[in-house]
């Protein structure tokens, strides 16, 4: 069956086949993106596939060298610290701007995310660390504020692979807790505490993060399923 999409689209859908890959794990940080294998698994040409990784570089979560293709990245501890650094600044900004603003609307919205989160809580790991993230999207989202969200999807990307490499399994029953005191705190205006309640949650997550790296299948099996959601058709 011949994908009859137009090309912008399918590129599209690859960039966020192998960004959900990533994300949730299944490329593992550090393993090698042949094109030719990962064009043959997605159904798309290897300039589709280079499209692809050259979006997920300018994210941080591609490595790009010449002579030695892609591989998913492979922040150090250093770096990884930087990026929780960043991130820590972004989001009590995050938190400032949305304390007294935030709708009911947008308050139930945040509401049955944390659900989904409490659902996840025990049974996925890379799951719930892509829920944890999609939250903190969501709160810059809901700012109005384009810049601001766009540094904030960077940063939690960057974070998930992070939280790939260094992270235990962590209780995401916590996470999911401080969520919802967050939620509260912006509910009813408190900025000061709203940012505080976030700095306090974003730095609880890089402690319950371990320092030791995580011990590989073939690519084409792990990118199976990341295919067949994007409607991508391998021959």
């Amino acid at each position: 069956m011949t994908d009859s999409r137009q090309p912008g689209l399918r590129a599209q859908s690859v960039y966020r086949a192998l960004r959900r890959a990533i994300i949730e794990q299944a490329l593992k940080p550090g393993m090698k993106l042949p094109e030719d294998s990962i064009g043959e698994q997605l159904g798309v040409s290897r300039t589709l596939v280079r499209e692809a990784f050259g979006r997920l570089a300018v994210e941080g979560l591609v490595e790009l060298k010449p002579n030695r293709g892609a591989s998913v990245a492979y922040p150090t501890l250093e770096e990884a610290r930087d990026v929780f650094d960043v991130r820590r600044g972004l989001e009590r900004l995050v938190a400032e701007n949305l304390a007294g603003r935030l709708t009911a609307a947008q308050a139930a919205e945040l509401e049955d995310h944390v659900r989904q989160e409490d659902k996840a809580h025990g049974q996925d790991g890379p799951e719930s660390i892509r829920l944890a993230g999609e939250f903190h999207i969501k709160l810059a989202e809901m700012t109005g504020n384009a810049l601001l969200l766009r540094y904030v999807q960077e940063v939690s990307s960057r974070c998930s692979l992070i939280l790939a490499i260094y992270g235990r399994p962590h209780s995401s029953e916590c996470a999911v807790s401080e969520h919802r005191q967050l939620i509260e705190a912006l509910r009813a205006g408190d900025g000061a505490r709203a940012a505080h309640l976030m700095d306090h949650h974003l730095q609880a997550v890089v402690t319950r993060a371990l320092l030791t790296p995580r011990a590989e299948r073939d690519i084409r099996d792990l990118l199976a399923p990341y295919a067949l959601s994007e409607g991508l058709n391998p021959p």
